[in-house]
This record gives structure tokens, C-alpha cells and sequence, in this order.
């Protein structure tokens, strides 16, 4: 899916949200994406993040601001552990890594895409 939508509201039925085999895209090992959102003029992204247990994302750096909720599970990065329900910002210039030792599901909404550094 990818409403990269016409200015105008929009939902998502749960069924397609609880659908955890199709539409998704690898980041990482044992870590998936799944689009929800995304406005092409701006970079604005809205999508799902599947962490399964052990997984992990290196160190990047936020180029506009993230906003993460967590939905199942647990993920931490070098600032702490976040459970189920817990919600973080990492502002514009901010850099981490994250790991989540016995997987999680977030929601995650950037404005503008990550960088990772070229090793």
C-alpha cells in the first residue's frame, strides 16, 4: 500500500493493519517496515515497524523530527528501555541506535528520512 494520498482523509481498516505477512520491506535484519503514509513533497512518513526479538537498527541520525509509539513489546536505545505504551520523540539532529530484545511493534512518523553513516 502506499497512499502516498491525494489531500484528503483517509483510514486504514484494521484487518489491513493487523496483516503482519504482506506489505512489508526489510530494514535490517530481522527488522520490517510497512508504509501507511508519505507525502512525496515533503518526505513526511507514517508506517509500522516490526522488531523481532534480538533485532536491532545501528546508529543514524534524524534529518527532521521522529515520533515513535510503541504498541507491543519493547525497544531501547542509549537513552533507556521503552515499553508498550510508551511514546518518544527524537527531535531534528538527534542520533541513536536501537535494539529490542524481545521484539516490538511501533508506530512511527518521521518528517524527513534518517541517515545512516557511511562506514
Amino acid at each position: 500500500m502506499n497512499p502516498s494520498l491525494l489531500k484528503r482523509p483517509f483510514f486504514l481498516p484494521p484487518e489491513t493493519l493487523q496483516d503482519m505477512q504482506t506489505g512489508w520491506s526489510a530494514l535490517g535484519k530481522g527488522v520490517h517496515f510497512r508504509l501507511l503514509f508519505h507525502e512525496p513533497d515533503t518526505g513526511y512518513r507514517a508506517g509500522l515497524i516490526r522488531y523481532e526479538p534480538g533485532s536491532s537498527v545501528p546508529l543514524h541520525r534524524h534529518d527532521g523530527d521522529e515520533h515513535i509509539y510503541i504498541l507491543s513489546g519493547s525497544q531501547q536505545d542509549e537513552r533507556g528501555l521503552y515499553p508498550a505504551g510508551s511514546y518518544i520523540y527524537n527531535p531534528e539532529g538527534s542520533e541513536h541506535s536501537v535494539s529490542s530484545c524481545d521484539g516490538c511493534l511501533v508506530l512511527a512518523h518521521w518528517l524527513k528520512p534518517v541517515q545512516f553513516p557511511v562506514e
